[in-house]
């Protein structure tokens, strides 16, 4: 099938040689009232940010782009866009892999390729004084041309494909998932999630040592571990990868 080479309606692509940080950037046009429906794509990074303020290498020849919603609704809910965040990335990935079936989700928005990290995203946002959603960004790397080396962590690419390409799809299967969960309601995410993600009674460690044996997701996206004859709900946190090695 065919990969659209343009974003879908109503969607606006920016596209900058380089930028300390696609994030940072639409966080700031956020916080100025900027519309929703904007994506910024980096050709290379100089200050890109992960997790728990680790450094994400940005090389040229992979994808860094950042994109916003404000799909309104309560702001403690946000954990929901996140997995719909990992949708996003993982079907946007998958035409462009030799094997779409090797493509995981790692909860609670990695992409891995086998037991390698392909893409990754940082999801921000803002509340309003009501508590309903004012901003969602959500910041997208993945690796393609350029997987950096990682001293903890295998990594994987796919290959030299045009970064705007990819982001395209990625938009495009947002577009997708989000009327699925109005025309369905969020179980129908937390599905789509689950179908995509680990095996059911996989061992899993969390970063910090806890571990146990995954248990699918509750309905408002916890992760659900079981581990000494309980099923135990996590709402923050993040899957351990494997060592290297």
């Amino acid at each position: 099938m065919t990969q659209p080479i343009a974003p879908p309606p109503g969607w606006r692509l920016r596209i900058e040689d380089s930028l300390p940080s696609t994030s940072d950037l639409l966080q700031r046009l956020a916080v100025a009232g900027e519309a929703e429906s904007l994506a910024i794509l980096a050709r290379q990074q100089t200050g890109g940010r992960g997790r728990d303020g680790r450094s994400w290498s940005s090389p040229p020849g992979n994808l860094y782009f950042s994109l916003l919603l404000r799909p309104g609704g309560p702001a403690r809910e946000a954990g929901r866009w996140a997995l719909v965040a990992g949708l996003a990335m993982i079907e946007g990935l998958a035409p462009f892999a030799a094997d779409p079936a090797a493509l995981r989700l790692k909860w609670p928005n990695d992409v891995l390729l086998g037991e390698a990290k392909l893409a990754g995203v940082l999801c921000e946002s803002a509340a309003k004084d009501d508590g309903t959603l004012d901003w969602f960004i959500m910041g997208i790397g993945a690796n393609l041309a350029a997987p950096p080396v990682l001293p903890d962590r295998a990594t994987a690419g796919l290959g030299p494909i045009p970064p705007e390409q990819v982001a395209c799809a990625m938009l495009a299967a947002l577009e997708r998932f989000r009327a699925l969960w109005r025309a369905e309601g969020f179980d129908a995410i937390r599905r789509a999630w689950m179908a995509r993600g680990p095996a059911l009674d996989a061992p899993l460690t969390l970063r910090g040592g806890r571990s146990g044996r995954y248990a699918g997701l509750a309905e408002n996206g916890s992760l659900l571990l079981s581990a000494e004859g309980r099923v135990h709900a996590v709402a923050t946190g993040e899957v351990a990868f494997r060592e290297v090695g």
